[in-house]
């Protein structure tokens, strides 16, 4: 038998187990998705009430690569104990989202939140929880995730920020957004905040940005290194700044 032959079936049974591996996300199925291990740091991406106008598939965009490539980063550059898989898909009318003070949200633009999604939404922010908000461009999609988080908070309101903004300059000092905008479609990006009654921003909010794009296909060449790094900087500070305020 010649030489090279076992180690072809172990290339092929790497393989098999990868590919096995990336299809249960690649399933985007909720009850089917992998535990993610028990690190200090696990992500949660929201799985909410949709309106349809992105197929009901907003909220997955991107993952999971994108999810392991921030984590990935977050790995190697800070000292969160955290590995490339510490996320979760979370039902936001769970009382689960409670158990992760992180929550990653894409596509708001779409958002079409039931009564108690709503609940859960102002409970998470008032309790010192930390939404990012991404991937979402224009006025229509801008005016529809600003009606949904005004009905779980109906007095308050997003405020405009500027690149000097604590969460832009926490770990990574940003400059400006203006590499990642020549990418992605919608305009100028602009960054919003709603903060909650202690003076912390409670929603980042990146209008006309995505963010996960960048997280996404950097690897495979589809996105420059300059702003995907811009993206990976920004990723990283609004872990850093949910998990210090």
């Amino acid at each position: 038998m010649s030489k090279y032959i076992p180690v072809f079936i172990l290339c092929i049974a790497a393989f098999a187990s990868s590919y096995a591996y990336s299809q249960i996300f690649r399933s985007r199925s909720i009850s089917n998705q992998p535990e993610p291990p028990q690190t200090e740091f696990i992500a949660a991406r929201w799985h909410f009430g949709t309106n349809g106008d992105i197929g009901h598939m907003g909220w997955s965009h991107n993952y999971p690569e994108s999810d392991l490539h921030l984590n990935d980063f977050l790995e190697r550059t800070t000292r969160i104990d955290l590995e490339d898989t510490s996320f979760r898909i979370v039902e936001l009318e769970s009382d689960e989202v409670f158990d992760y003070p992180f929550a990653y949200v894409s596509e708001p633009g779409e958002m079409e939140l039931t009564d108690q999604e709503v609940i859960n939404l102002r409970e998470f922010i008032l309790k010192g929880g930390f939404v990012l908000m991404d991937d979402f461009d224009g006025p229509w999609q801008w005016a529809q995730m600003a009606s949904q988080v005004r009905r779980a908070f109906p007095e308050n309101s997003f405020v405009p920020l500027s690149i000097n903004e604590h969460v832009f300059q926490i770990v990574n000092s940003m400059d400006d957004f203006q590499d990642m905008a020549n990418y992605v479609p919608g305009g100028t990006i602009t960054y919003y905040g709603l903060y909650n009654p202690d003076g912390n921003l409670g929603i980042l909010a990146g209008h006309n940005n995505d963010l996960a794009n960048f997280w996404d296909w950097y690897s495979d060449g589809t996105m420059p290194l300059l702003p995907s790094t811009d993206a990976f900087r920004l990723g990283a500070n609004a872990v850093i700044y949910a998990m210090t305020h």
